[in-house]
């Protein structure tokens, strides 16, 4: 694949590497994408795109295509675990609109890479290219690969994960720590479960601790509805999209909540089961002629469900300080982007550490308000909860 000094590289073709490499090329760039995959496949979580993420992607005209598959949550609603007692009631969908221009979706991790990747051209996405040397200079940066082959380009982004390897080179190894929580993942059918009340809105049991959990919302336009529960264990530290899980063990870990939250359970006959893992939040994420967004900058709990959220804004500010920058010029409007970001994505990532956002009610408008779009370029922009 050609790359040249004039070419923006991104690694990892997840949510926010495909949504900058969109909004770069938009703004006029050259820009390729590499990604260790041989292919895409349909693996990961249901997502949770709030109104400041599908504000965004409406702006990059992805939204539509979004929509046709994900469900449209009535309410976000908080629970007591063990009473079943309301502690707060958002209003979304219709009203969500209103108030911040943007609806809440909820959908499955692939139907939403797949619009990413329709609107981004295939040749320009390299697959099986895992990065294992990055070398920066004043001129560009020179990535090798485990296959022996090696890109040059003017500009890297690194949009590749938790276990990023541009941030490895930018700052160091430093390895993500265990949050001792484990986290279960199913999904079934909507009508299997049509007893339980609040199908269609978001809810939220707040357990005994703040790492026990229970979270349900619809998928597939309804048909279904996706379960994800946390709870404290030391025990299994596998950090995997796919392992499987005992569904024994999952009902077991919730005894003691609500009736109504155990029947969705109940009913599941599947289940996945991943450790979590994390990272404090980061001084600087960028670096002369690299940059970091995403999870590579700031992983976090999922317990405010913004992982996905915090990557697409990075991806819009970003793409909106490199429009119409040289080469030249990018190191500083890097640095311009980082300064944009950094406080609202570390205050969003301490928040989903201490999960307690929106328990009691409170106002959502500091998130659900942001628009990636508008928000000042070069200033640094932090909201107050």
């Amino acid at each position: 694949m050609k790359t040249s000094e004039s070419t923006i590289g991104i690694v990892g073709a997840g949510i926010g590497g495909l949504v900058a490499a969109i909004a770069l090329r938009r703004a006029g760039h050259d820009v390729v994408v590499f990604e260790q995959a041989k292919q895409f496949a349909r693996v990961g979580a249901d997502i949770n795109l709030t109104p400041n993420a599908v504000r965004a992607l409406d702006g990059l005209g992805v939204g539509e295509a979004a929509r046709v598959t994900a469900a449209r949550p009535s309410h976000r609603i908080s629970r007591t675990y063990d009473t079943g007692e309301e502690t707060s009631r958002l209003e979304m969908a219709d009203s969500a609109e209103a108030r911040y221009g943007a609806p809440q979706l909820t959908i499955h991790r692939a139907d939403l890479l797949a619009a990413l990747a329709d609107m981004f051209p295939a040749e320009r996405v390299a697959l099986g290219k895992r990065a294992e040397k990055i070398a920066a200079d004043d001129e560009g940066v020179t990535l090798s690969f485990t296959d022996g082959t090696s890109a040059r380009v003017g500009v890297l982004l690194g949009a590749d994960g938790i276990h990023s390897c541009v941030r490895t080179a930018m700052f160091g190894a430093e390895s993500p720590r265990f949050t001792g929580i484990v986290a279960y993942r199913a999904v079934v059918p909507a009508e299997r479960v049509a007893g339980v009340p609040n199908l269609g809105a978001f809810t939220k049991w707040w357990g005994p601790n703040p790492q026990s959990q229970i979270v349900t919302f619809p998928l597939n336009r309804g048909r279904d509805i996706f379960i994800f529960a946390t709870t404290p264990q030391d025990t299994w530290h596998l950090e995997s999209w796919t392992a499987p899980g005992s569904v024994a063990e999952l009902r077991e870990q919730y005894v003691a909540y609500h009736p109504e939250a155990r029947a969705l359970l109940d009913a599941c006959d599947a289940v996945l089961k991943t450790a979590l893992y994390e990272r404090d939040p980061m001084p600087a994420w960028a670096e002369g002629r690299m940059a970091l967004l995403g999870d590579a900058a700031h992983p976090m709990l999922p317990f405010m469900a913004q992982g996905a959220g915090m990557a697409i804004e990075d991806a819009v500010v970003l793409s909106r300080h490199l429009e119409g920058a040289s080469m030249a010029d990018v190191a500083p409007a890097l640095k311009h982007y980082e300064k944009a970001r950094i406080a609202r994505a570390s205050q969003v990532q301490l928040g989903s550490r201490g999960n307690n956002w929106l328990r009691e009610g409170g106002n959502a408008d500091w998130v659900y308000g942001y628009d990636a779009w508008a928000v000042p370029l070069g200033e640094p922009v932090a909201a107050t909860a």
